[in-house]
């Protein structure tokens, strides 16, 4: 392999992990509060896809318009299904969970499936890219499309709002206490329950916005979450269940790491992040970036 195949590798898996970086941190706030594993955040993303195309067909809405509205749409949906549906299985095992999640992602892609056939009379669609975005960059050591470039840069720059927003501010704050304490929060006269409603809106409005952002590059279609998701949980278990940090550092590593593979040796693709989660977890079940469940 060429330096210059090797460093497109390595772009592409930049985006790759740019897309797992945001699927991942999503999970992580979302775990860090409610500690639950949302199994439809692949549905989610797909979602987003969906409603940036939607928006494009019915209403004449571009890129940069579904941009902020498609993931706005998805965090509200998830906050009615978190106070509809979620939250009445707090405190019950997590197996629960997991199946109303499961349930409701196939739910979801049957119900894309039907609208995309029955309005759009397609299974599948394209995503135009903006004006602006199209074309390359010659970054002089390689050339690179213009649009993925941006959503590198745009995913490494919400990934910082988001860690900042936690870690060092009051609304961070009051999330790690709900999330420590309920009882004594609640003593202060704050609703954890708004919070956790609002906490899940963000974290499935992140997933949103990654399916916009994919959607030009990929088809928009019912499944395109569907691959992705088991990926991302094994990007989230490497990284530390519930560690922002360890979300963003691992799922652009991993992205990495596939892209690199890929190029090297195809067949050991698909497995590679899989065996470097097992080893993670034979090392330190914790995660790499993950705190042992009895000091968080």
């Amino acid at each position: 392999m060429n330096t210059q195949l090797l460093l497109i590798q390595v772009f592409n898996g930049l985006v790759n992990g740019a897309f797992y970086a945001l699927l991942s941190l999503g999970l992580a706030v979302i775990f860090g509060m409610l500690r639950i594993v949302n199994f439809m955040h692949g549905a989610l993303y797909m979602l987003g896809a969906f409603t940036a195309f939607a928006l494009g067909q019915a209403f004449g809405l571009g890129f940069w318009p579904a941009l902020i509205l498609a993931p706005l749409i998805v965090g509200v949906l998830g906050m009615v299904l978190e106070r509809t549906l979620l939250s009445r299985l707090y405190g019950l095992e997590p197996s629960y969970n997991l199946l109303l999640t499961f349930g409701l992602t196939l739910l979801t892609q049957d119900l894309v499936k039907q609208v995309m056939l029955s309005q759009f009379a397609v299974s599948s669609a394209p995503y135009t890219t903006p004006e602006v975005l199209t074309g390359v960059v010659n970054l002089g050591f390689v050339v690179f499309p213009k649009y993925r470039l941006f959503v590198i840069a745009l995913t490494l720059v919400i990934c910082l709002v988001t860690w900042f927003v936690i870690e060092k501010t009051r609304v961070g704050a009051i999330i790690r206490a709900s999330t420590e304490n309920p009882s004594v929060t609640r003593a202060f006269g704050i609703d954890v329950s708004k919070w956790v409603t609002g906490v899940f809106g963000v974290g499935v409005g992140l997933a949103g916005l990654a399916g916009v952002l994919a959607a030009p590059i990929y088809s928009v279609e019912p499944y395109m979450g569907a691959e992705l998701i088991i990926t991302t949980f094994a990007v989230v278990v490497i990284g530390g269940l519930g560690s922002i940090l360890g979300s963003v550092v691992t799922g652009f590593a991993v992205g990495v790491l596939a892209a690199v593979g890929a190029a090297i040796y195809p067949p050991i693709a698909n497995t590679l992040v899989f065996v470097l989660m097992a080893i993670v977890l034979l090392v330190r079940p914790s995660g790499l970036f993950g705190l042992p469940e009895g000091t968080r």
